[in-house]
C-alpha cells in the first residue's frame, strides 16, 4: 500500500490545490505546499487518539462522526463554507490540541499569511483528509484495519511514513517539529 498522503495528493491534490487557492486567495504554489504539510498532522492526531484514547474504536468513532467521504464530492463547497466560519479552530477540538495552533502560527510566518487565513487552513483540510481516510477504510475492507492505514510500515510511528513531506519543501522541518511534538518522543 502506498503512502496515504501520496495517495491523497495523487487522487485529489489538483482539486484541493485549486479550491484552497481560490477560496483563500493563495497562489497555487503555496496551496500545493500546504496540503501535504497539514495532512500528516491530522493523521498523527488520529494516531495519538488511537494510541492514547481507545484504540481503533476511537479512530473509527472520529471517522464515523467527522469523516464523511461525501465531502470529497464537493470540495469547493466545503472550503467555501469553512472559509466563512469566523472562529476557525486549528486545534480541531482535541484532535491536535495546541499543536494545531502552533502549526497555524508557523504556516502564517512561513508563507507570509495573515493569522486569520492561516487559522482556517487546518479546519478546511481536516474534513477532506478524514473523508479520504474513511473512504479508504471502507473500500479496503480486507486490510488489517485503521492502524495499518495510519502506520503503513507497521513500526509504531507515523512520522517516518510522512517524512518525505515533512522534510521537503518550505516549512517542512518546522511543521515536522510540531508534528514530532504532538507525539512527544516521535511516536
Amino acid at each position: 500500500m502506498g503512502n496515504l498522503v501520496e495517495e491523497l495528493m495523487g487522487s485529489l491534490g489538483g482539486d484541493l490545490t485549486k479550491n484552497l487557492s481560490g477560496t483563500l486567495g493563495l497562489d497555487e504554489g503555496t496551496a500545493s505546499k500546504l496540503i501535504p504539510m497539514v495532512a500528516p498532522m491530522i493523521l498523527s492526531g488520529l494516531k495519538k487518539q488511537k494510541d492514547e484514547h481507545g484504540g481503533e474504536e476511537r479512530v473509527n468513532h472520529i471517522l464515523n462522526k467527522y469523516g464523511s467521504s461525501s465531502v470529497l464530492d464537493d470540495i469547493g463547497g466545503l472550503f467555501s463554507s469553512k472559509a466563512k466560519e469566523e472562529n476557525a479552530d486549528p486545534r480541531l477540538g482535541g484532535l491536535l490540541g495546541d499543536a494545531g495552533v502552533q502549526a497555524s502560527n508557523l504556516i502564517s510566518k512561513q508563507f507570509n499569511l495573515d493569522g486569520n487565513t492561516a487559522s482556517k487552513i487546518i479546519p478546511m483540510l481536516a474534513p477532506v483528509v478524514l473523508g479520504f481516510l474513511t473512504k479508504k477504510r471502507d473500500t479496503d475492507a480486507g486490510s488489517s484495519g485503521i492502524a495499518a492505514l495510519l502506520d503503513q510500515d507497521g513500526d509504531g510511528s507515523i512520522l517516518d511514513d510522512v517524512a518525505g513531506f515533512l522534510t521537503g519543501g518550505s516549512g517542512g522541518n518546522l511543521l515536522g517539529n510540531v508534528l514530532g511534538g504532538l507525539f512527544g518522543s516521535g511516536k
